[in-house]
């Protein structure tokens, strides 16, 4: 699905315009023609099998693949409307609005408060730091749990607590929209629980996008659920698309495409 990427957002507005994207590593195209629109203060998830594309799509918000020296793309990826990959932008102040929630819990070897504050404190926050950690632990659902042992290593806590003392820590970076990339994978059935609840939570105040393999929890925590695939290329490789993007109940109970009710009903992925 690759029409008008506005074509969705009859009640929100878009944070990120996806405009014909095609992503690159050197001579391989690994994502070809995304064009989608990001709605504000939603719970957008990215569904679909291994190598269709979804976390290196995840990236392109806010420049990490950047950091893959072979990386480079063609068409548009638009943060209200400002182009993120012009020459004139400032990929720290990107990241910077754009938050990272990885994987697997990445705690700092700091203490609890040294982790939440981390990224504030190297920015030159000029406000208290204290009240910082409290109200980012409070958004994170973690300060009941920790407020008697923020001297303690994040090491000490569960995956996780150490997962939303993640999210505390990008949360404190005052950010507007969060990405997180398959955040439950690494937790237990009650841990990945609490996450949902946050993530429901958060996005009265965030703009949240997530990559999961998870389809149970992308019907309960999406607002909207874009569908990629993947198809082989000549030479082996595997280059994903976008197949279907729409309110999740839609993708899931009355998809458009036949890949994605092949997809949500489990006959292939």
């Amino acid at each position: 699905m690759n029409e008008s990427p506005d074509k969705l957002l009859t009640h929100s507005l878009p944070v990120f315009t996806v405009q014909n994207l095609d992503v690159y590593y050197g001579s391989h195209r690994a994502v070809r023609n995304v064009s989608m629109a990001i709605p504000k203060n939603k719970i957008t998830a990215f569904i679909g099998p291994s190598g269709c594309g979804k976390s290196t799509i995840l990236r392109c918000f806010n420049r990490l693949n950047d950091l893959i020296e072979s990386f480079r793309l063609e068409g548009k990826v638009c943060y209200h409307n400002q182009d993120l990959y012009a020459p004139d932008i400032d990929v720290t102040a990107v990241r910077k609005n754009i938050g990272m929630v990885f994987q697997k819990p990445n705690p700092f070897p700091k203490t609890i408060f040294d982790n939440v504050v981390y990224g504030a404190r190297v920015n030159g926050y000029k406000g208290n730091l204290e009240e910082l950690a409290e109200d980012s632990l409070r958004r994170a659902a973690l300060w009941d749990e920790v407020k008697d042992k923020l001297k303690a290593s994040g090491f000490s806590l569960s995956g996780g607590q150490q997962q939303r003392l993640c999210i505390a820590r990008a949360i404190a970076m005052q950010p507007e929209v969060l990405l997180m990339d398959e955040p439950c994978s690494a937790l237990d059935p009650i841990s990945t629980l609490k996450v949902e609840e946050l993530m429901n939570e958060l996005k009265q105040n965030y703009t949240i996008i997530i990559v999961t393999h998870n389809m149970q929890q992308a019907t309960r925590v999406a607002d909207y659920t874009a569908f990629y695939n993947a198809e082989a290329t000549e030479k082996g490789n595997k280059v994903g698309y976008l197949v279907e993007f729409d309110q999740t109940g839609k993708v899931f109970g009355d998809p458009q495409e036949q890949e994605t009710k092949d997809y949500v009903s489990g006959r292939f992925g």
